[in-house]
């Protein structure tokens, strides 16, 4: 699949908002203790990937009810459902001067049934003329996402044939109907029946 910059500037992909907000100082603190560890900006964006996939639970799985939609709070609270991880991660490679842009797919049960949008993060590392998209839901038994640059690993592939879809676009911010359910729900039950089943 072609992957479409929604912005051709690239500095897009750089930039902050109320949601990718990563001039916050825990999103710095956080990627400054990543990058403590990591020689260079592929070894910065695969600690911080795995990060977020590993140490920040997706609240569906957990059991937790809040929900997250801004990139600090994320962090803060460890918890979020997929796109809100999405924001923490883009959050973390933007403060490195990483382009990160935010991607998704529309899956669905295993019978078709029950769509609705998974978030996921493309980024284009220094030297790259690519993007590469990484899945930062975090794994759970029969879920293996990784990281990786060449070979897509994400949590799922789409099955066309469930009426599933991968949308090509890159976005440089976050898809405006994702954000206004994350907003507006006051915990994650509430959440479901107002998130959005397509784009």
């Amino acid at each position: 699949m072609e992957l479409i910059q929604h912005n051709p500037q690239l500095s897009a992909y750089l930039a902050a908002d109320d949601v990718i907000d990563h001039q916050h100082p825990l999103v710095r603190e956080t990627a400054d203790r990543l990058a403590s560890q990591a020689p260079d900006a592929y070894a910065y964006a695969e600690a911080a990937y795995t990060f977020v996939r590993d140490e920040i639970p997706h609240s569906q799985d957990s059991g937790d009810l809040r929900v997250t939609w801004r990139a600090s709070d994320v962090l803060a609270l460890r918890t979020g459902i997929c796109c809100a991880k999405a924001h923490a991660l883009a959050a973390l490679l933007r403060t490195r001067s990483i382009p990160a842009a935010l991607c998704y797919q529309r899956l669905t049960d295993d019978d078709g049934s029950h769509p609705l949008v998974h978030g996921l993060v493309a980024l284009r590392l220094p030297g790259r003329d690519a993007w590469a998209r990484v899945d930062p839901r975090g794994n759970k038994p029969g879920v293996d996402a990784r990281f990786s640059l060449d070979e897509e690993r994400l949590a799922w592939h789409v099955r066309p044939e469930a009426g599933e879809v991968d949308y090509p676009v890159l976005h440089d911010a976050p898809h405006a109907a994702v954000v206004a359910a994350l907003r507006a729900a006051p915990d994650r039950p509430s959440l479901w029946p107002a998130y959005p089943t397509a784009l």
